[in-house]
């Protein structure tokens, strides 16, 4: 839904203007749970430096993401961005030094081959617009390391509060300097009609979608959650038919075929690995 409301805005409204209302409206949500859960605002200093990456690698996976969908079909756009936890795995095991097996390094390889499926009658169709999904890849596969260290630290409605305010305070002073500049991404526009509810939908699913990904990052193992990502795939498939009459190509369905599967056998072999090392850990001493 926030991908449906944000493509159905970006018809009228610049990209900069988009993304920077998505992270105000967060903000204003998350402010009356801040006071009626009664929740401190206190952040250690450490954190800080976490808080503040977190913000700008969200920040720049909207805008990137805004700016592709503007163009492209939810779902050729989606698939692309599902590279995003193949880039977390290679990142723990070659920088985080994470015990990952060869198998899931496979697995991982896979899923780029199934990206560039997608990626080349994309960049056929529209050109180097096709790359920006893959930058979004990147920067919420750094959102989510962030984010592994954060939920266990920081509550989860104080962590969303800061992410939106931390972000429009790197988004409203962009967005009042492009104010006459004429610039198609950046030029704010007054929204009119149902372009409103396209806007405020846009930082209203995204604070739920946020949310109950920060909640359960919390409350249960990655492991168990990360299948049921791959769902968005089909759900923007079909949103994008119905909605936009949009569908992928036949090269670009077998591209999301192979992402999918390489994803679901990446997350099993964590399960394996996971399994086998609770019953390595509560094996008697001999």
């Amino acid at each position: 839904m926030l991908d449906v409301a944000a493509k159905l805005a970006s018809e009228s409204i610049p990209v900069g203007q988009i993304t920077a209302a998505r992270f105000v409206v967060q903000c204003v949500l998350m402010a009356p749970f801040i006071l009626i859960m009664n929740l401190s605002l206190k952040v250690a200093r450490s954190e800080w430096v976490a808080l503040l990456a977190r913000a700008v690698c969200l920040l720049l996976a909207t805008f990137c993401f805004i700016a592709a969908i503007r163009v492209m079909p939810l779902a050729d756009a989606l698939a692309i961005v599902f590279v995003a936890p193949f880039i977390v795995l290679l990142v723990g095991k070659f920088y985080l030094d994470e015990d990952v097996g060869p198998r899931r390094v496979g697995a991982a390889l896979v899923g780029f081959v199934g990206v560039l499926f997608v990626i080349q009658p994309s960049f056929a169709a529209f050109g180097a617009v096709a790359l920006l999904p893959l930058c979004t890849a990147v920067a919420f596969a750094f959102y989510i390391l962030v984010t592994r260290g954060l939920s266990r630290k920081v509550h989860p409605v104080t962590l969303q509060f800061y992410t939106g305010l931390v972000a429009s305070v790197f988004c409203l002073p962009i967005v009042a300097f492009a104010v006459g500049t004429g610039s198609d991404l950046f030029d704010p526009v007054w929204p009119t009609g149902i372009a409103w509810v396209w806007l405020f939908g846009v930082g209203f699913f995204a604070t739920i979608s946020h949310m109950m990904m920060t909640y359960a990052l919390s409350l249960a193992p990655s492991a168990t959650l990360a299948p049921l990502q791959y769902f968005e795939l089909p759900v923007a498939t079909l949103f994008g038919y119905f909605v936009f009459s949009d569908f992928p190509n036949t090269l670009s369905l077998i591209g999301i075929g192979i992402i999918i599967g390489a994803g679901l056998y990446m997350i099993h072999r964590e399960r394996v690995t996971a399994r086998a090392l609770m019953t390595e850990r509560a094996a008697p001493p001999v």
